[in-house]
């Protein structure tokens, strides 16, 4: 199909729109002055700052843990429950499993709130993080593998029951390698969503629990200084985690199977 210079401006226009903001960040994360309106010089200066900023590490070492727990977890069970979708195809589980997803993230939010204070009577904190986090991933990570199983040709597991291998002889040797990559991808999708993740962590955080989002949150209430620019392009890092998960299942990421 012919490609028109309107289409090729439009779409340069669209990636210019996602991305200059992006590079404006990390230019600016290096500017040499700390009220950040216009470009004074290059320094060092605000990633030493920013490494020896005490409640910016306690943040940092929160949503790691955070993010490695639930991600971790998101992913036994999200495969679990990817695997159960595609053998029984039931549109109950497929419901509840998916709703998290699309559900708006205020929503879900408010809702995990209500039910953590009024249901479990649980004190907000580390644990009422983790397991929202856990809660909204195991969707994303149900759906890759899902997508997965259903690019595998259902003859291998017919011949592997044919030569008398049991169900869990079956997943171990054949279903779970072959999806491995699906669960790999699936997991630092999860990861990547759980340390970025700001709306629903601000609903079940709690009082005297920082992440790394809320601590940013806080700062730019103040002004957008060169150490929030600095915080956020180390934040950027976290794309590198969709792109080694395009790696590992890119079909499935495609919206293929």
């Amino acid at each position: 199909m012919r490609r028109g210079p309107w289409l090729w401006a439009a779409a340069l226009a669209v990636y210019a729109f996602l991305y200059v903001p992006l590079a404006i960040v990390v230019v600016y994360s290096f500017n040499d002055s700390r009220l950040n309106a216009e470009w004074v010089g290059f320094t060092w200066h605000w990633y030493d700052v920013l490494l020896h900023d005490e409640d910016m590490l306690a943040a940092a070492g929160n949503s790691l843990f955070i993010a490695l727990v639930s991600s971790l977890s998101a992913t036994a069970l999200g495969t679990m429950a990817g695997m159960a979708m595609h053998r029984y195809g039931m549109r109950v589980l497929a419901f509840m499993v998916l709703t998290p997803v699309a559900m708006p993230e205020i929503l879900l939010g408010v809702s995990l709130l209500l039910f953590f204070i009024q249901v479990l009577n649980l004190t907000l904190g580390m644990i009422s993080i983790m397991i929202a986090h856990i809660t909204f991933s195991i969707g994303f990570v149900a759906v890759i593998v899902r997508a997965r199983l259903a690019g595998i040709d259902e003859s291998i597991f017919e011949a592997a029951r044919d030569l008398g291998a049991s169900p869990w002889e079956t997943f171990r040797y054949i279903t779970f390698p072959l999806i491995l990559p699906g669960v790999i991808a699936g997991g630092l999708m999860a990861f990547t969503l759980s340390i970025d993740d700001f709306v629903i962590t601000f609903f079940t955080a709690g009082v005297g629990v920082a992440t790394l989002p809320l601590r940013i949150y806080s700062m730019i209430k103040i002004a957008v200084t060169p150490e929030v620019n600095a915080v956020s392009t180390l934040l950027l890092l976290t794309l590198t985690m969709i792109v080694l998960a395009s790696r590992f299942a890119p079909d499935v990421l495609r919206g293929k199977t």
